[in-house]
């Protein structure tokens, strides 16, 4: 059975709380770049984007990414078919570089980001904004901004909707 944990409205809050948390953290936006991994991280960055261009009136750099090519199980799976766009059009060198994702669940998809973020340059830092935090890392990341943290049972999924793809904006668990 499905259970919603956010609404549309919970999303947005989250995702406001967020966009003021990495202004604080980094003393204002000048520093720092958004970098939505594909697909829900994309929406989120976007979103992030705008509010922090409206908070202190200063547009970050936006930049998208897929990390089919970097991940660890490439050869192990068969749905990864498809690959999304990566457009990163800006030097990440010496810029802070906000990671999105919508979930973070064991730290390998933010493991390849890091490594395709890599090979484009060398960031003074990189921070990570996650919507859902569903624990079981296999790897030692944890995020810098979350918007909830949501234990799940492994047998459990959770997905993330979003308007941008026809659908409501809200969380669930499925199973």
């Amino acid at each position: 059975m499905d259970k919603v944990v956010l609404n549309k409205l919970e999303i947005s809050r989250s995702i406001t709380r967020i966009s003021h948390e990495i202004l604080e953290r980094n003393k204002g936006s000048k520093e720092v770049a958004l970098v939505g991994i594909q697909k829900g991280g994309v929406f989120m960055a976007n979103r992030l984007n705008q509010l922090i261009n409206t908070i202190d009136h200063f547009s970050v750099p936006l930049g998208e990414m897929d990390i089919t090519l970097y991940r660890d199980d490439l050869g192990l799976k068969r749905d990864y078919s498809v690959i999304q766009k990566t457009s990163i059009a800006f030097d990440v060198t010496g810029l802070c570089i906000v990671l999105v994702d919508d979930v973070l669940f064991t730290g390998r998809t933010i493991r390849a980001a890091m490594d395709c973020l890599i090979d484009l340059g060398r960031p003074k830092q990189i921070q990570l904004a996650v919507l859902i935090d569903r624990g079981h890392r296999e790897l030692p990341i944890r995020a810098d901004f979350v918007g909830k943290n949501l234990p799940t049972a492994l047998s459990e999924n959770v997905k993330v909707q979003w308007e941008e793809l026809g659908e409501e904006d809200r969380v669930l668990v499925i199973g």
